[in-house]
């Protein structure tokens, strides 16, 4: 037996994965860059896109990636910020955006996060690959293969830098996608968000080469990159009103074209959605019959972000569907019900209702202990 209750909420959904996002005619940003996309960070929800899925040179963009395996190996126990890296005479040799260290020069990793994040630098990215991999061949190996499980599929890296070689590219949506990656790891913030430090006591200089955390006070990274033949390449992340976006450019004329591209996206989105989040449900328990428990609480098996767009936040209609008992025994995890989100009588987002605990059946002496308090209660 089931019971519907049906309510209207005040809610607008927007889910990349549910129904097409409504995004402004590439005409109307006036983007200088051939190739870019808006993403929420969160959801992922795509809310502009041009050109997203050509393959292009993403110079030290690459890095992302870089930085991606580097925390997730902290995070993992592999790695630690006080670790002490060697530079090799092969790490030395990189040339391009650089910190000139010098054969067996050592630095903590969290110097030399500082280095490739802050500085862009070709020479502490492959200290740091040699470092975790024991090559670089194998780090790039493990870059391919991180970028394959993130469903990067237009992706090929050659080198953790992005220094120009033949087949080493990716496009603006890849970008994002692993740039979502990055930012699961909150620490990596407390880089990317750096305008300007020091390494080497203070002896060297560091300036971000992302202007924007300078000159756009919602800008939270992400990373920039420049070669001839790339051009101007940026993936931009910024936060404003607890949603976070992700701005990608790809081969942008020059420097102020790209940062100013990315402040458009970037405005763009923040002008015309916002992240809302659901309150969570509050259900009654489920009647469990003939379980060693009487009831089993329903949750909601998944409750995620929503991105909304300004002024639609109407006419959203939430059916949920509920057994009212159970039988014995029940899974942790059963599914239990489900709720529907629906605009014009077409399904926009479903999400199961499921069984928060196991409630194994009950057993004769359950059934004799049952018996004995029915009659005592009587």
């Amino acid at each position: 037996m089931k019971k519907v209750i049906s309510s209207i909420l005040s809610i607008a959904i927007i889910m990349m994965s549910i129904c097409p996002v409504t995004t402004k005619a590439e005409s109307d940003l006036q983007l200088t860059a051939p190739s870019a996309i808006l993403v929420e960070k969160s959801t992922g929800t795509v809310l502009y896109e041009k050109n997203a899925d050509e393959k292009l040179r993403p110079a030290s963009v690459t890095k992302i990636m870089t930085l991606l395996l580097i925390m997730e190996a902290i995070e993992q126990g592999q790695l630690g910020y006080n670790d002490i890296v060697t530079a090799s005479a092969y790490a030395t040799s990189m040339g391009g955006s650089q910190v000139y260290l010098k054969e067996n020069e050592q630095m903590t990793v969290d110097e030399m996060l500082k280095c490739i994040v802050i500085a862009s630098a070709n020479d502490a990215c492959v200290a740091m690959a040699e470092h975790i991999s024991g090559s670089v061949d194998q780090f790039v190996n493990r870059m391919n293969e991180r970028a394959e499980q993130l469903g990067m599929s237009n992706t090929t890296f050659v080198n953790c830098t992005g220094l120009e070689a033949e087949g080493h590219l990716t496009t603006a949506r890849d970008i994002s996608i692993m740039s979502r990656e990055l930012l699961k790891h909150e620490d990596i913030k407390k880089y990317t968000t750096i305008w300007m430090d020091s390494i080497r006591g203070g002896q060297f200089g560091l300036t971000n080469t992302n202007k924007l955390i300078r000159f756009y006070d919602k800008a939270t990274g992400l990373k920039t990159g420049y070669t001839k033949e790339s051009m101007y390449c940026m993936s931009a992340s910024a936060q404003d009103n607890g949603m976070e976006l992700i701005a990608v450019v790809m081969a942008a004329p020059s420097s102020d074209e790209r940062n100013n591209d990315a402040k458009a996206l970037l405005n763009y989105g923040f002008s015309k959605y916002v992240l809302y989040t659901p309150d969570t449900q509050q259900f009654e328990p489920v009647k469990v019959l003939k379980g060693k428990e009487k009831t089993v609480m329903p949750e909601m098996q998944q409750l995620t972000n929503i991105v909304v767009e300004k002024g639609t936040e109407k006419d959203i209609k939430c059916e949920i569907t509920i057994c009212q008992d159970v039988l014995a025994p029940v899974e942790q995890g059963q599914k239990l019900g489900q709720l529907n989100l629906s605009f014009n009588d077409s399904i926009l987002a479903s999400s199961d209702i499921i069984a928060q605990n196991a409630v194994p059946k009950a057993g004769i002496f359950d059934i004799f202990l049952d018996m004995i308090n029915y009659f005592l209660i009587l």
